[in-house]
Order: C-alpha cells, then sequence, then structure tokens
C-alpha cells in the first residue's frame, strides 16, 4: 500500500534536510517500503538553499518539489501538496518532524488497516509541557470556542500531524483557508459529511522540539477565519 507524506516548508531552520533525511529513512525502515515525500516550498526564499535540495535528491528517490515564490500559508501549502501525492495514504506533518516515530506509526497502522479513514492526531498528556504558555492558552481557548460553537467529537484540531486514506482526498482539497484553520475545516467537513471514519489518536512531541514566535497577525486573521466557518454550511 503506498504511502505520502506532505510537507510544508517555509524559512525551515538549519540543517532542516539532515532531519527530513533521518526521519524519513527511519520511517521507512519500520513499515517497509519508501513513501512517496512531496516537500512545498511555500514561498521559496533564499533560507532554502539549491545545497539542501540537491541533497534531499540524492538521499530520497521518490521526492517530488512543489514551489511558488509567495508565501500563501499552511493550508495552502499542504493543499498542494495532497494534490500531487499518488499514495493510497496520505500523511502530512511540519518540515521539522516534530512529532515521534511511534506517533507517526500510530496514524499510519490506524489507516492501513482500515481502523478509520481519516486519522487525526490530538495532543497527549504530556504534550503541552513542551508548548509556551502563550500558545498553550490559545488551545485551550480555540478548543473551547470549537465546543461550543461547533459541537465536534474532536476539539483538538490543530496538532501538526494527520492523515487519511485517498478516498478522503477530494474533501481535503475543498478546504477553503489558506493558514493554520484549514485542519479544523478539514476536520468539520469530514464530521458533517457523517459519513467518514474519523479516529483521534493521541500523539507525542519529541524532547528537542523548539517553537517559533507567535505572529500575532496571524492569529487575527485565524480568528476572522473560524468566524467565518460559522457561517458556513
Amino acid at each position: 500500500m503506498k504511502t505520502t507524506i506532505v510537507l510544508p516548508c517555509y524559512n525551515p531552520p538549519q540543517d532542516w534536510e539532515k532531519r527530513v533525511v533521518t526521519a524519513y529513512s527511519s520511517f521507512s525502515s519500520v513499515i517497509g517500503e519508501k513513501p512517496e515525500l512531496v516537500i512545498v516550498l511555500d514561498g521559496h526564499s533564499k533560507s532554502v538553499k539549491d545545497d539542501a535540495l540537491n541533497y534531499l535528491k540524492q538521499q530520497i528517490e521518490d521526492l517530488h518539489v512543489v514551489s511558488y515564490e509567495i508565501n500563501k500559508g499552511k493550508g495552502y501549502a499542504i493543499r498542494q501538496g495532497v494534490a500531487k501525492a499518488t499514495g493510497e495514504i496520505i500523511l502530512y506533518t511540519d518540515i521539522d518532524f516534530p512529532y515521534t516515530q511511534d506517533s507517526m506509526l500510530l496514524l499510519y497502522n490506524s489507516l492501513k488497516d482500515n481502523v478509520c479513514e481519516v486519522a487525526v492526531g490530538v495532543k497527549n498528556t504530556t504534550y503541552y509541557s513542551h508548548v509556551p504558555y502563550v500558545r498553550r492558552m490559545i488551545s485551550y481557548f480555540l478548543r473551547f470556542l470549537i465546543s461550543i460553537f461547533l459541537s465536534m467529537p474532536i476539539t483538538d484540531t490543530q496538532c501538526g500531524l494527520k492523515g487519511f486514506r485517498s478516498n478522503i482526498k477530494p474533501v481535503f482539497l475543498k478546504t477553503t483557508i489558506n493558514r493554520y484553520l484549514f485542519d479544523l475545516e478539514f476536520i468539520r467537513n469530514c464530521f458533517k459529511a457523517k459519513q467518514y471514519k474519523v479516529l483521534a489518536i493521541p500523539v507525542a512531541l519529541k524532547d528537542d522540539i523548539h517553537f517559533i514566535k507567535m505572529n500575532y497577525r496571524v492569529l487575527f486573521h485565524e480568528m476572522l477565519n473560524f468566524a467565518k466557518l460559522l457561517f458556513t454550511k
């Protein structure tokens, strides 16, 4: 069963390409196949060097790079990657592979064994010990809003590890939010359809993960996107 991993990339950390190869190789050896890897350069800036891309091409056989000049947001980037995906199982996460390999395997096996069609990574009990206070409060507040206004079985929608089977691909590609709340829009649409098996799977962060500073201007736009979801059928 072919697998695709989609990684959005914008201003990645130093030596990001080595981390990608290490995580990809380790995951491949465990599942017994070499997944298709789609990297989306969300605004191809000088921070992504040609040497890094050449290294990736040398190390990963089934690699596809999608690139465009202007940064358009994580949701937009992942849609571009999913559109290129050919796997029966599609996973997406962040460019630094911040989640443990066991977490990725839990999602992968749930989809491979047909336990679910949509696997939603949710924060486990230790997750918030890695998260800065402000991000933690924002996460709690969003979950509160989701429980009050959207009444969804899953309120933790913003964890950066998710997967689905290829039959769900059209649902994902119909999302319209370009930045962070595309996850919420996608999961809400899956539940609204009332025909897909959606499973929440607790996942853990790696110990060496560091969060970038929150852009509060983006946060304001996401509040508008949340309001938009409330009035979208």
